[in-house]
Parts: C-alpha cells; sequence; structure tokens
C-alpha cells in the first residue's frame, strides 16, 4: 500500500480504511471522494445536497433531471394535468427494486405519505398536495389545494421506496434521532445498488443489472470516501489513488490545470452563498443579557451587508471563481429579477453611520455559526467576514462545525447569524421564497429552512399566488416585488454564486449539472 494511502486511510478516513481499499482497479472501478459524507441513506431523512445527490445513484422518483437540467420521465413514463385539480402519472411497467420487488401505484402511495410525515425532512416538498389517488397499480393523481404548474418540477428528486421493504424492516417512517435500517441500507430501483456502507469510511455501490433503463456508463464498482482535509483530497487525486475529487481546493486549480493527465472540470453551480439572522430571537447570544435583539431592526442588518466586501471574497478567497450575488437565486434561475440584479454598494463608512443611528454607536456583539466542510472555502468565508465586520464596530464571535452537526444547531436557534448555502431544487425562484422566507407554517409546511423565523406578510400573501400563476409576466412581476422585499429588508445578505470545481484523470469522462449531483450512470472510463 502506497504511503498517502495509509496518511488518507489514518488522518482523513479511519483505520478499517487500510484493509478495505483495492490495490489496484481495473478501468472500469471508480473511486471519487468529496468532504462531506452522505449522512444516511434514506431518502426522506435528511434535504441536503450530498444526501439526495447521491441517493440519485440508487433510488429514482417519477421523474428526472437529465444532462442538461431538463425534466423527463423516470419511474412515471408520462404525466398530464387533471385540469386544475393536479396531475396524473402513469408509471413505467416491468420496473423491480434492486431485491428484485415489483414496482406499483403502492409504492408511491407509500413514499408520499413517508416523505410527507411530520418525521420527513422532505415533507415541505409537498406542501401544495391535498390528497393522493392510487387510480390503478399503475396510474397515481397528485391532487393539489390550486393549479401548480411547477409540480413535476418540484418533485424531481422525490425518490420511491418499496413499501413491503420498509415496513418489514421497521423503516415504515424516517427517523433521524434515531435512524432505522433504511438509515444504512438501500433498496431502490436506480442503476446502482448499495453493497457496503461504512459511515465517515467509505461507500461501495455496484450497477443494478435489472435496471429498466439503458446503460451509458462502464462503471464496475464505484466507491466513494469522504476526505475532509482538502490537501489529502488533492494528493489522492495526484497520485491516482481517486479517480475523481468534488471540489478542488481553489488555491490547487492551477496545479490541477498544470497536471498532465489531470482534467479540471469548471461551472457555476445553481447554488447561491449567504448569510441569514436571527430574526425572531428576544435577546442576542452574543449580547448582554436583557439587551434585546437589534437585528430585528432592518437597517441593522442592511449595515451589516453594506459592511461586507462581496467582490473581495469572490476575487481573494474564492479566486475570481463564482460570481457575487444580489439575491437567493443566480441570474441562470427561473424568475431570477433583473430589477433586484444590482447589490446593495459596499460602504463601511454608511454602515458605521447606520449602525450609530441605531444606537449601536458603541458596538454590537454576535455569535456566527459557519460550516467548515460544506461549501467551497466555507469557514475562510466566514472568517472574512467577521474582519469585515469588525471595521465597523461588529465582534462576531465565529463557531465553526462540520456539517454533520450543524444543521441541528441551526433548527436549535443557535445562532445569532449563520452561513447557508442554497440551491433551489426546481431551478426556479419560487423555490427559495416557499423554503428561506415564508413565514414558518409546518402544517402548511412552508418556510421549512428559515432558521431565523424572517417573516413578511406581503410574502405571504403573494407566493400562493405565484405558484399557481400560468401567465408568465404576471409571474415574474409577482417575483419582482418578493425580490425588492427581501432585498430592502435584507431579510438574507446574498454573497456569492458557487463555483463548481470538479477534478478527475482525464480517463474519466462525466457529466458536471449545475445542481452538483454527481451521477454515475454518466461516467465513462477510458482504457
Amino acid at each position: 500500500m502506497s504511503r498517502l494511502l495509509r496518511c488518507v486511510a489514518t488522518a482523513s478516513l479511519g483505520l478499517g480504511l487500510i484493509a478495505a481499499l483495492p490495490l489496484s482497479a481495473s478501468a472500469a472501478e471508480f473511486t471519487w471522494s468529496a468532504p462531506t459524507d452522505p449522512q444516511t441513506m434514506d431518502p426522506h431523512e435528511v434535504n441536503t445536497t450530498p444526501v439526495l445527490g447521491f441517493l440519485n445513484n440508487i433510488y429514482e422518483g417519477l421523474v428526472r433531471r437529465n444532462a442538461e437540467m431538463a425534466i423527463e420521465g423516470s419511474l412515471a413514463e408520462r404525466w398530464e394535468a387533471l385540469g386544475t385539480d393536479g396531475w396524473r402519472f402513469h408509471l413505467r411497467k416491468g420496473v423491480t427494486f434492486h431485491d428484485g420487488a415489483a414496482f406499483d401505484a403502492e409504492d408511491v402511495y407509500f413514499s408520499y405519505e413517508r416523505a410527507a410525515s411530520e418525521a420527513s425532512d422532505t415533507s415541505s416538498w409537498f406542501a401544495p398536495v391535498r390528497e393522493v389517488r392510487v387510480v390503478d397499480a399503475h396510474t397515481v393523481d397528485f391532487l393539489t389545494h390550486q393549479p401548480d404548474p411547477l409540480f413535476p418540477d418540484s418533485i424531481a428528486n422525490f425518490m420511491i421506496m418499496d413499501k413491503g421493504w420498509a415496513e418489514t424492516n421497521n423503516a415504515a417512517r424516517p427517523d433521524k434521532e434515531n435512524a432505522t435500517f433504511a438509515s444504512l441500507n438501500a433498496n431502490g430501483t436506480g442503476p446502482f445498488r448499495l453493497e457496503t456502507r461504512e459511515p465517515g469510511v467509505k461507500t461501495v455501490l455496484v450497477p443494478h443489472d435489472g435496471w429498466w433503463d439503458t446503460r451509458e456508463d462502464n462503471v464496475t464498482r464505484a466507491t466513494f470516501l469522504p476526505i475532509g482535509n482538502a490537501a489529502t483530497s488533492v494528493a489522492a487525486l495526484l497520485t491516482g489513488e481517486v479517480d475523481m475529487i468534488n471540489p478542488v481546493p481553489v488555491q490547487d486549480i492551477a496545479r490541477i490545470e498544470a497536471t498532465e493527465g489531470l482534467t479540471l472540470h469548471r461551472g457555476i453551480e445553481a447554488r447561491v452563498i449567504m448569510l441569514g439572522f436571527a430574526h425572531q430571537a428576544d435577546t442576542l447570544l452574543g449580547g448582554e443579557a436583557g439587551s434585546g435583539n437589534p437585528l430585528k431592526d432592518a437597517t441593522v442588518r442592511a449595515a451589516i451587508a453594506r459592511a461586507i466586501d462581496a467582490k473581495a471574497i469572490v476575487d481573494k478567497i474564492m479566486r475570481g471563481n463564482g460570481a457575487v450575488a444580489s439575491q437567493l437565486v443566480s441570474s441562470q434561475m427561473k424568475g431570477y429579477s433583473e430589477q433586484a440584479a444590482e447589490r446593495p454598494a459596499y460602504d463601511p463608512e454608511a454602515a458605521k453611520a447606520a449602525l450609530e443611528a441605531a444606537g449601536l454607536g458603541d458596538g454590537l456583539t454576535l455569535t456566527f455559526a459557519c460550516t467548515n466542510d460544506r461549501y467551497i472555502n466555507d469557514e475562510a468565508v466566514c472568517k472574512a467576514i467577521a474582519s469585515m465586520l469588525a471595521r465597523v464596530g461588529v465582534t462576531v464571535e465565529l463557531t465553526t462545525m462540520p456539517v454533520r452537526s450543524y444543521w441541528d444547531t441551526l433548527r436549535a436557534g443557535e445562532f445569532d447569524m449563520y452561513l447557508l448555502g442554497w440551491s433551489p431544487g426546481t431551478f426556479d425562484a419560487e423555490h427559495p421564497v416557499r423554503f428561506l422566507v415564508a413565514t414558518p407554517n409546518p402544517e402548511k409546511k412552508l418556510g421549512s429552512w428559515n432558521f431565523g423565523g424572517y417573516s413578511s406578510e406581503r410574502v405571504d400573501t403573494l407566493l400562493p399566488q405565484v405558484q399557481r400563476e400560468i401567465d408568465p409576466a404576471a409571474r415574474q412581476a409577482m417575483l419582482d416585488e418578493i425580490a425588492a422585499i427581501v432585498q430592502d429588508e435584507t431579510a438574507y445578505v446574498p454573497l456569492h454564486v458557487q463555483p463548481l470545481l470538479w477534478g478527475s484523470k482525464s480517463s474519466v469522462s462525466l457529466v458536471q449539472r449545475p445542481d452538483n449531483f454527481f451521477l454515475l450512470r454518466w461516467v465513462t472510463i477510458a482504457e
């Protein structure tokens, strides 16, 4: 075993990897790495890109996105609107799960009830749904509260589980706190099946020989290694221990590009990196007892936004990769507001004046929660923000942590300010409004990722109108109004659109989609 592989095993992945990794690999075996291990194998347990992206190799939905991000049929061959009442999906016949069980409408209905349950992290996807009806073994109706032209797009990551398998293994509902059989095991219909799962160490997938679709890949065995240390992952690629890494650290871009036999895959992700605030807290965690919450004041939030030089973050920390963001979606997304295209100007002097006018001339102390293994250069970005805010009299108590514990921290409200990245699953501006801006309402399944509790009565009024509006001009006008409200009230501080930076051996052909999902069904390895 090479010295580097021993380093990877002991420093980043655990000693158990040493005996597990193959000493050599055939041309069609594939190994890749990323810093974040998927938290679970349960497609309804955790709603994050590392989980959903990985599980799209194992599980399938009624629809899927192709290489160009267009919606196409998957477990549903076709679908049509039921007037204004919802959508009918005609299921594909002859599909089997990895264990050989037949797929039918009962699995769809079971998966809907499971994914829409309170225990599921994906329940908010089904806010528009009032009822699901099984018409026959291969036809299912999703009836909505109101006309919903975006519904098929919105369920591209709604993955179908086998009802019998889940119930037999006591996994009829997801359980993020205690985990279930489905948290460590999987039984999908997708192109790859789970062979072995060692959380934090490695996960191995092999082809599903009974897959209904035509294979485009030549992967015979795929091994995923979570490597948290950026230098270790680059070293593993340079020495050939792995075939692909995601992401390439920005400081190593030139090195990867200059190395013979390696390819840098560069693109722009749909993800906007932003800051969120504790809008509803009575007292800041970083403030003195009884000092109240100045972040409830929009002028204070606007001052913080003006104190942050987003262009400098892109130019220096991201080394020119990515783009400055002005709103919660990038300009490539449907519904992007040209009227909100200008980000409030960087102006530290104006920020100081605004803070003084708000009675904070003596300073302000904020706790700041940040990941250190989820987004590109996330910890460095947060440290830079803390430094920028210090220049205007805002003291930041920065806490960085791995993503595996981050979402629980945010849900517990243990922050005054926090870092968040958001990629709209529908590639439409309505998506972050529903999840991040709508007033949290578990009954209506709205605002499920609005950790700070931002609330706007006008946004809440406009959102259902946006969701049912068919006329493009009328819909865009409402999205423009929402974007203006979010920007004027500084509900969030958009920072930048994250770049896509993948590195691979030049023998590897792959598809780099802007949702940052890495799908093995498009991977080929040249001899």
